[in-house]
């Protein structure tokens, strides 16, 4: 299925609950591998919206490529706001190539095999961007009523299935419960919004003391034949200080005293 535009996806009716789950995510380190090649593996300062979809599926015990319908356009709906100021740093990493061609497998022979990169091939140096110290709310509305309660528990206890992680495997997440809250829309409105500004990045007002960037990430991906592709992205607004922005005439919802737009 081809790569397409987020617009005219979204669908706020009757497929989400008038309620939502929020949570706290942090880490030391993060990285959300931009999808444009680069020399230097470059992050999305947002989390992407089918990185948090892989983040919950996680929680979950979700199998791989098995949970992409549930977080479709039109039974689910999430904000992330950024609560800490947007730093990254480039590290150089020595890694090992995880091509077929490149792999070892122990032992030679017998049932109990695994495969491992070679640690005689040579080491190839990469410059990773990497968030610091990254910190997220996230609002999430899911129409699938049993998975919804499998994860409101799961937040409630503290637990997860698999380790939750900011992007890579060794940037573990902190996951922090914050509460079901009710979700009240509002009309078009010039207001300030405290989550990034989903498709509306042009009703943004700029100010003189706050930076603001603009970034294209995926957010709805299909299982094929390849394993998965990449359905929609979204374009978005934020401050990399973690302000609130000012938008002009945009429908926002009110989640616990703030607002929000939903994707």
């Amino acid at each position: 299925m081809s790569q397409e535009s987020l617009e005219g996806w979204t669908d706020d009716g009757d497929g989400v609950p008038e309620t939502c789950l929020s949570f706290e995510l942090r880490g030391e380190w993060g990285h959300f591998r931009r999808v444009e090649g680069n020399i230097v593996k470059q992050t999305y300062r947002i989390i992407p919206r089918t990185t948090v979809a892989g983040l919950v599926a996680a929680i979950l015990g979700l199998d791989r490529d098995s949970y992409y319908e549930v977080f479709g356009p039109s039974v689910s709906a999430v904000a992330v706001e950024p609560v800490a100021e947007l730093r990254t740093m480039n590290v150089p990493q020595n890694t090992l190539s995880t091509a077929k061609e490149h792999m070892m497998t122990m032992p030679s022979r017998g049932h109990a095999r695994i495969s491992m990169p070679d640690p005689t091939e040579l080491r190839q140096q990469h410059n990773y961007e990497l968030l610091v110290d990254p910190a997220y709310r996230v609002d999430l509305r899911l129409a699938d009523d049993e998975l919804r309660e499998r994860l409101r528990n799961r937040l409630e206890d503290g637990t997860s299935y698999y380790p939750p992680t900011l992007g890579l495997s060794e940037h573990l997440a902190e996951v922090t419960y914050l509460g079901e809250f009710d979700v009240t829309p509002k009309a078009q409105e010039t207001t300030q919004v405290d989550s990034a500004v989903i498709e509306a990045v042009d009703s943004v007002e700029l100010e003189p003391d706050t930076e603001v960037r603009v970034e294209r990430s995926p957010a709805f991906m299909t299982a094929d034949e390849g394993g998965r592709t990449t359905r929609a992205f979204q374009s978005l607004a934020y401050a990399t200080g973690a302000e609130p922005l000012r938008v002009q005439d945009v429908e926002t919802h009110e989640v616990d005293g703030r607002r929000v737009i939903f994707s």
